[in-house]
């Protein structure tokens, strides 16, 4: 039985990660009449969806449709983009937009009262819809939070970090907090966002360490992919309180263009998010400038007010000054391994948005289907988990219990965050990845081994010493279960 330190809830299922996943995850649950517990780090509407600038990818207009969708998806994937999966967020995207409508989310509207959809880079005709012009995740997120908080059969857990998985039997039963032990009776569902705050240059919140990963792992659980990491190609540099701040690229959809120091355009500004960043950091390299000037001057700041506001308050002016920029890291396409239902490799234990791995985005992430993906997936798992038969149990034994809650997932140091940027940036060289095989913390060795796997370029992950596409690494993920591996697995 659970020992005297530990309260003990019992639900349905449990959710780790208040995002947009998770959000959306207990809320479809509780809509069927299940118990949700969901456990949460931050307050609510403090994760890292909140500060999400980009929208949702749906194939909602006119000159659109699923299949166009999916060729974007794929041609911004590099030959690595699992169909299946990609096939499944085309066509559920839309149902998703009009079920956030319903549940009183407002996104933006045009002038003749229907959505007013967003260009983004890699995408071939207008398909991303915003909620406040770049406060699309603050917007979601915000109104999610309200419904779960007001829903009676979700029970929050603020402040509460998992530090353990509990299993039985092999299946994955509940998940072990500070001072709380939740049992699930369908299923546990991490929805813990990503890692990119690995990377001392980042997007993300300082959270985004890839905790569910760890997790997820500790408890049997495959990744796979975790060499690639993308970079945004305009991060916000040289600003005071502003390093590292994104400034979306619908911004760029809208107009903006990127010039170097002589003041001349060098790249196509909507070309897939890999393209940019490359281009950028090569004209870095060769110049030894720090950054590029993002020139949204003739962008109207009331369609992206939050940015424009960011960017006054740490004394630029984006609507009379060009703003410093380069890539920095933003989104993990890797992620603990599931199928197309949210299953991990560990029975009764499901994972979505960007702590799971698909291989929906394939070697570079298309420009919002990130958040399209989160609640596609997240409605996906939860239909799963609850059709399922319950199971559950008193918990683990006093013993167990205290060796579950002596665990504590690693935080990652400055040194390892430093050696991350150098040692696994933009451009990989052998010695710097081995040399990350001796890093204390378990993901960036993980992180290591599968970039000194992938002997090629593609997308996101670029190799000094392999600066090409090998077509014999076409669909083929690199998938870690044990300590041995990676191993090489095709995914259609």
């Amino acid at each position: 039985m659970p020992g005297p330190s530990a309260r003990t809830h019992q639900a349905d299922i449990a959710v780790v990660g208040a995002g947009a996943a998770g959000l959306y995850a207990a809320i479809c649950a509780a809509r069927t009449g299940a118990s949700v517990v969901l456990v949460s780090a931050t307050p609510l509407a403090q994760t890292a969806s909140y500060w999400a600038q980009g929208g949702l990818a749906a194939a909602l207009a006119e000159d659109d449709s699923f299949e166009r969708h999916l060729a974007d998806t794929e041609r911004a994937g590099r030959d690595l983009v699992r169909r299946s999966a990609a096939e499944i967020l085309v066509a559920e995207a839309p149902r998703c937009v009009r079920d956030l409508q319903s549940l009183g989310v407002r996104f933006d509207a045009d002038r003749f009262g229907g959505l007013a959809l967003g260009l983004e880079g890699g995408h071939s005709v207008r398909r991303v819809v915003h909620a406040g012009g770049s406060a699309t995740g603050r917007r979601v997120v915000r109104q999610l939070s309200a419904l779960a908080v007001e829903e009676r059969r979700i029970t929050v857990l603020e402040g509460s970090r998992a530090r353990a998985l509990w299993r039985e039997d092999g299946t994955c039963r509940g998940v072990v907090c500070e001072s709380e032990l939740v049992i699930a009776r369908r299923g546990v569902l991490l929805a813990t966002g990503g890692a990119a705050a690995l990377w001392s240059r980042t997007t993300n919140p300082p959270g985004s360490q890839g905790i569910g990963l760890v997790l997820a792992h500790e408890a049997g659980a495959a990744l796979a992919d975790l060499e690639l990491l993308q970079f945004h190609p305009t991060a916000v540099i040289g600003v005071p309180g502003r390093e590292g701040f994104l400034v979306t690229e619908a911004i760029r959809g809208e107009g903006a263009t990127l010039h170097d120091a002589a003041g001349e355009r060098f790249v196509e500004e909507l070309a897939p998010r890999d393209e940019v960043a490359r281009a950028i950091e090569e004209l870095l390299s060769r110049t030894g400038e720090r950054s590029v000037g993002l020139d949204m001057r003739a962008i109207d700041p009331a369609r992206f007010p939050n940015v424009v506001s960011a960017l006054r308050e740490a004394g630029l002016d984006p609507t009379t000054e060009l703003v410093p920029v380069a890539p920095a890291a933003h989104y993990m396409m890797g992620g603990i391994v599931t199928d197309l239902d949210g299953r991990s490799t560990v029975p009764g234990l499901y994972a979505v948005g960007e702590c799971s791995c698909t291989g929906l985005h394939g070697a570079n992430r298309l420009a919002s289907n990130s958040l399209s993906e989160c609640f596609v997936f997240a409605a996906r798992a939860v239909a799963h988990a609850l059709a399922g038969e319950p199971g559950g149990g008193s918990g683990p034994g006093a013993a167990e219990l205290a060796e579950l809650e002596s665990r504590r997932p690693p935080a990652a140091t400055r040194e390892t965050r430093e050696a991350l940027w150098r040692d696994a940036g933009i451009v990989r060289e052998p010695a710097k990845l081995r040399r990350l095989l001796e890093d204390p913390h378990p993901l960036a060795r993980m992180i290591a081994r599968c970039a000194l796997a992938r002997e090629e370029s593609r997308g996101a992950h670029l190799r000094a010493d392999f600066p090409e596409r090998d077509p014999a690494l076409d669909h083929r993920h690199a998938v870690l279960g044990g300590e041995d591996g990676p191993v090489w697995q095709t995914w259609r």
